[in-house]
């Protein structure tokens, strides 16, 4: 028992220094400024000896401090005790006459404020004492204390901002990857007076639709449809403008003639000439298609339902009849029910057979059932382009003529989800009463006020 109690008293006397000495060199670095050079009064709260065994209470700490504790007067078992509950365990001398309370001394046992803990107010604190607040709460963080909850939101919205950005990256590298796909399938042609000329000015972007009537996959042919496909980030509106093949205009190095004449002389270059010239607004870009990329267009969104007359339906099995000789189809393939009139669904060729019909309402009637067929068309190309990507592609690439990058075809394909909110406005040039119909050279054509319709494509 007597080694086991001398080996046990030796442990806590070692114990009791090593703590001392620690407490004595932390509280010098925190209370350095707060004490007098005489004084050499050293506190620590019991708290922070909590690894050492309890002991017998002896004084409580709110009471003065006594002059007469001293380890050189109580001696040992004073010395290796650990202080009750909340006693001040006094290191050194204090000068005779002073007693502190231990809350003024060393700030312990003040009541926290909350959300201030590890924080003091920088008003009239020296230098040194905010360098040492900053240590302490270096040591508070590799302690491994929680961060508070606003760093931890700070993560989080930092990890999802992260999260995110991966999304989009990844999205618009697999749109990249599609475009370049779909792009792969068309037929480029660059036109060299206008490659250097932006797409988009003054936030209009306007683009030539040319639909010919050529059976191949090229520029041959009469141009049967030209609308003017302008895309405006300022109306926030989408304007396809019919421009009637039988307006008489002046064609560059040639004589004067009908407009359709000008693709016929100098193909889609020479025509985006002309109206530039005959119009006074800048076009740059073209898409080229012919009849099977209108008819695979029209089959890839899954047909249009549009609303047609029994004249109508006759002359659809009418260009059906040219269609299907041309392609090689058997007589009679997709002819529609004559005594079917109002609401019906039309398939890739009866569409383009519907928009050829100039017969009924002229050449104004078969602009407008194009027009209506593409409204149609862009109605439900987002659904398609989800559901039969690989239809779209092969229907309407393939025969596919322009003189757009694939850079300008990305740009036009990240604008797509903002286009689907724009408004279409769908009409036609010449506009009501600003035309008059003549003959010149034996050519039925429209002579057009071109400061009146000038003024309205502005």
């Amino acid at each position: 028992m007597e080694g086991r109690d001398g080996r046990g008293y030796n442990e806590m006397e070692q114990i009791q220094q090593g703590l001392e000495a620690f407490l004595e060199k932390e509280i010098e670095v925190i209370d350095v400024k707060r004490r007098t050079p005489a004084e050499g009064v050293q506190v620590q709260n019991s708290e922070d000896s909590g690894d050492l065994p309890e002991g017998p209470r002896e004084q409580d700490s709110r009471e003065p401090i006594s002059e007469d504790w001293d380890c050189s007067v109580h001696g040992a078992d004073k010395r290796n005790r650990k202080p009750k509950e909340g006693e001040i365990k006094v290191i050194g001398q204090r000068p005779a006459g002073k007693e502190v309370p231990a809350e003024k001394e060393s700030g312990i046992g003040k009541p926290k404020e909350r959300g201030t803990e590890g924080k003091r107010s920088t008003e009239n604190v020296p230098a040194q004492d905010q360098a040492e607040e900053k240590m302490a709460a270096s040591t508070n963080k590799r302690a491994g204390k929680p961060p508070k909850k606003g760093s931890r939101l700070i993560a989080k919205l930092r990890r999802l901002l992260i999260a995110v950005v991966l999304i989009i990256a990844l999205l618009g590298f697999g749109l990249y990857q599609l475009v370049g796909f779909a792009y792969g399938k068309m037929t480029f042609r660059e036109i060299e007076s206008v490659a250097s000329l932006p797409m988009k000015e003054q936030g209009v972007v306007n683009i030539l639709l040319i639909g010919n009537d050529s059976r191949e996959n090229g520029e041959d042919g009469r141009s049967d449809a030209m609308i003017l496909l302008s895309i405006s980030s300022r109306t926030k509106k989408i304007y396809m403008t019919s421009l009637l093949r039988d307006i008489y205009v002046e064609i560059p190095g040639h004589d004067d003639n009908r407009l359709n004449a000008a693709y016929s002389f100098g193909g889609a270059e020479l025509l985006m000439e002309t109206i530039e010239k005959n119009f006074d607004i800048p076009v740059h870009r073209y898409m080229l298609v012919n009849f099977e990329a209108f008819a695979g267009l029209v089959d890839a969104v899954g047909g249009v339902d549009l609303e047609l007359t029994t004249d109508e339906i006759v002359f659809v099995n009418g260009y059906l009849s040219e269609y299907n000789r041309l392609t090689g189809r058997p007589e009679g393939t997709d002819n529609m029910d004559v005594n079917v009139s109002g609401m019906v669904h039309l398939n890739g060729p009866q569409a383009l057979a519907y928009s050829r019909n100039r017969y009924i309402g002229t050449d104004f009637g078969r602009t407008e059932r194009q027009r209506k067929v593409l409204t149609a068309v862009i109605g439900k190309l987002p659904k398609a382009v989800l559901t039969n990507a690989g239809g779209l592609i092969d229907g309407l690439m393939s025969n596919l003529t322009t003189n757009l990058t694939q850079a300008e075809c990305f740009r036009l394909s990240l604008m797509a989800g903002k286009l689907l909110t724009y408004e279409i406005v769908s009409d036609s040039i010449p506009q009501p009463g600003t035309y008059n119909g003549a003959t010149i050279r034996n050519m039925s054509v429209l002579e057009l006020d071109f400061e009146a319709n000038i003024k309205y494509l502005k």
